[in-house]
C-alpha cells in the first residue's frame, strides 16, 4: 500500500487505499475518467510539495502524475510557445528553458513540484509569476467529461490562486485535472526578463529593470532560495517542508496604515482578494476564504507578521516534532518523525498568534487533505 509520507516533501501522510501512476497523457486521462465514472474524487498528486495529508491518509484512489514531455509548438519573432506535460518537474523545465536561452521563468528556479500544479496556485517568486508566461492549460474537465483548452485569461489567476485551487477547505470553482500547460517564453540572445525584485537585484548587484544572462539569474535565485532552506536537499532538514506555508496577506491600504511603521508593505498594481481582517479578540479559529474587494491594496510580509507576533526561527510547540524553519519563519518543517496533526497544530498556532497580535488571518498555501484548518 502506498503511503503519502513517502511522496510528499513534508514527509507526512497516511496510506492511500488505491494508487495509480500515470506515465502517459492517455494513461492520465483514462485513470481520472475511471475514478470519476465511479462517482469518486481522485487525489491527484504531482511533486507532493504543496500538500498536507492527514495521518489517516486518503480513503480513495491516488493518481500520481508522472507524464513527461517538453515540446516547442512555435517560434516566431523571439516568442517561443512551449507545451509541457503535467508530470514534468517544474525546476527541470526551468533548467531546460535556461539551457535553451529562453527567458520568462528563470526567477522561478528552485520551486519544487510539477508543471501541472503550477497554474493551480499561480506560482511566483522574485518578481515573476507564472501568469505572465502562461498561455493556456489543457484541462480534463469533470463537468463536460472531456479535454478542453482553457486560455490563461479564464483561469482567474491571482496571487497564489486560480479557479482550479481549493480555498479554506472549499471545493475549487472549476473541477478538472491539468494535463498539460502552454507557456510563451522569450528568445533574446540569452538575456533574462528585466529584474523586477529588489532582493534579487541586490544579490546580482544591478538595478531593477536590468537584463542579464539567464544562467546568472537562475544561479543567483537558487542561491537565495538555498539560503532560506527553500531548495529540496536531503542533507538539509529545513527543506522537509512545503516551502512558504502562508501567503503574504493582501489588505486595504487604510488597514496597512494601522500597522507599525516598520511593517514591510508593497503597493499592489492590480486588485486581488483581500486577506481576512478581524477585530482583535474576535477570531473564532475559522479560516474563511477571503472575499474579493476592489480599492487600493497593499501586500504585507507574512514572515514579518509571524516574527513580530513572537514566533522565531526554530520555534516548536512543547513535545512537537513540527517546527518553524531555522532559516525562514514562513516555512513549517518536519524536524523528524512529525505527524500531519503536529504540523497542522503548529500552523493553527501561528495563525492564532498573528490574528491576536495584528487582526490578520494568514492563509495557508498547501492544500489540506482530510485535515481541518
Amino acid at each position: 500500500m502506498t503511503t503519502l509520507s513517502e511522496l510528499t516533501t513534508l514527509q507526512v501522510g497516511g496510506p492511500a487505499v488505491e494508487a495509480v501512476t500515470a506515465t502517459t497523457r492517455d494513461e492520465l486521462v483514462a485513470a481520472v475518467a475511471e475514478v470519476w465514472n465511479r462517482g469518486e474524487d481522485p487525489f491527484i498528486l504531482g511533486g507532493g510539495s504543496n500538500v498536507l495529508v492527514a495521518d489517516e491518509g486518503y480513503d480513495g484512489t491516488l493518481i500520481r502524475v508522472a507524464t513527461r514531455g517538453i515540446d516547442v509548438l512555435s517560434s516566431e519573432n523571439g516568442r517561443v510557445i512551449v507545451r509541457v506535460q503535467a508530470g514534468e518537474s517544474w525546476d527541470d523545465l526551468v533548467a531546460v528553458a535556461v539551457e535553451r536561452g529562453l527567458a520568462g521563468i528563470e526567477a522561478l528556479s528552485g520551486i519544487p513540484g510539477s508543471c501541472g500544479a503550477s497554474p493551480i496556485q499561480n506560482i511566483g517568486a522574485y518578481g515573476q509569476e507564472l501568469s505572465a508566461s502562461l498561455v493556456a492549460v489543457e484541462l480534463l474537465d469533470r463537468e463536460h467529461g472531456d479535454l478542453v483548452r482553457v486560455p490563461a485569461a479564464e483561469l482567474g489567476l491571482g496571487y497564489r490562486t486560480s479557479v482550479l485551487k481549493r480555498h479554506g477547505g472549499q471545493a475549487a470553482e472549476r473541477d478538472g485535472v491539468v494535463v498539460s500547460i502552454d507557456l510563451e517564453l522569450t528568445d533574446d540572445a540569452g538575456l533574462s526578463a528585466p529584474i523586477a525584485y529588489g532582493q534579487l537585484a541586490s544579490a546580482l548587484g544591478v538595478d531593477l529593470g536590468t537584463r542579464l544572462p539567464i544562467a546568472d539569474v537562475r544561479r543567483t535565485v537558487l542561491e537565495l532560495r538555498r539560503s532560506k532552506g527553500m531548495v529540496l536537499d536531503a542533507a538539509d532538514p529545513d527543506t522537509s517542508s512545503a516551502g512558504s506555508f502562508f501567503t503574504n496577506p493582501i489588505v486595504s491600504e487604510s488597514f496597512a496604515r494601522s500597522l507599525p511603521a516598520d511593517a514591510p508593505r508593497w503597493p499592489m498594481e492590480e486588485d486581488h482578494e483581500d486577506a481576512v481582517v478581524i477585530p482583535l479578540g474576535q477570531w473564532t479559529g475559522d479560516v474563511p476564504r477571503p472575499s474579493f474587494e476592489h480599492g487600493a491594496q497593499v501586500k504585507l510580509s507574512a514572515a514579518w507578521l509571524i516574527e513580530r507576533s513572537g514566533i522565531s526561527r526554530g520555534f516548536r510547540l512543547p513535545g512537537s516534532r513540527a517546527g518553524i524553519s531555522t532559516k525562514h519563519t514562513l516555512a513549517l518543517t518536519n524536524t523528524g518523525g512529525s505527524t500531519a496533526d503536529e504540523i497542522a497544530s503548529l500552523a493553527r498556532y501561528v495563525q492564532m498568534r498573528v490574528a491576536a497580535e495584528f487582526g490578520v488571518v494568514l492563509q495557508p498555501e498547501p492544500v489540506y487533505v482530510n485535515l481541518e484548518f
